[in-house]
């Protein structure tokens, strides 16, 4: 992973700016971890995710369902920049092609690994795999807890945010949503 050099002083200026003392033992290369650990947060915007999902299509034998259950995720958000995590299912039909079990893990990931909200999160994922493995229907459900409502705000420890994304027969077919409800 290629280190930006421009970040690890934004961090010494943001402790700076709550009134730490980043000459302190505890402190003084905190913000080049921040800056790493930042940085792998967001990889995701390194990821073309076309090539990652040609670079892995092969020749279907079967256009029957095939189901990813809880894929875990980490993900930050968008508004204040807390973590969000939790599961993503995703289904699709196949077309032409089956897309390699670990590159379905890959997109999560790659789209995760950027600043998000659950819902675009969602959708993109939906879309990249209708899109670029030509999927007859694809199906993205995820359930994650948000800090961002836990650490602050209204503060509800608890509350599981649900979002579903549906392309192609997923869309179209109540009966194939259906199945999907009932295989989770």
């Amino acid at each position: 992973m290629h280190m930006n050099n421009n970040l690890a002083p934004c961090f010494r200026e943001l402790l700076s700016g709550i009134g730490e003392d980043t000459s302190r033992a505890g402190l003084q290369a905190t913000p080049e971890r921040a800056a790493q650990s930042f940085q792998f947060l967001t990889s995701g915007y390194n990821t073309d995710v076309s090539a990652l999902i040609q670079s892995s299509l092969f020749p279907a034998t079967s256009n029957d369902l095939v189901l990813v259950k809880d894929i875990d995720f980490f993900s930050l958000c968008e508004h204040h920049i807390l973590p969000f995590f939790g599961t993503v299912h995703v289904a699709y039909f196949p077309g032409d092609n089956i897309l390699g079990l670990s590159k379905i893990v890959r997109v999560v990931e790659a789209y995760s690994r950027r600043l998000q909200v659950q819902e675009q999160l969602t959708d993109e994922i939906a879309d990249a795999i209708s899109i670029h493995a030509a999927a007859l229907g694809v199906g993205v459900l995820i359930e994650a807890t948000h800090l961002c409502m836990a650490m602050r705000g209204v503060r509800q420890t608890q509350a599981v945010m649900k979002t579903a994304s549906f392309r192609g027969v997923f869309k179209t077919d109540p009966q194939v949503r259906t199945e999907l409800y009932s295989l989770l």
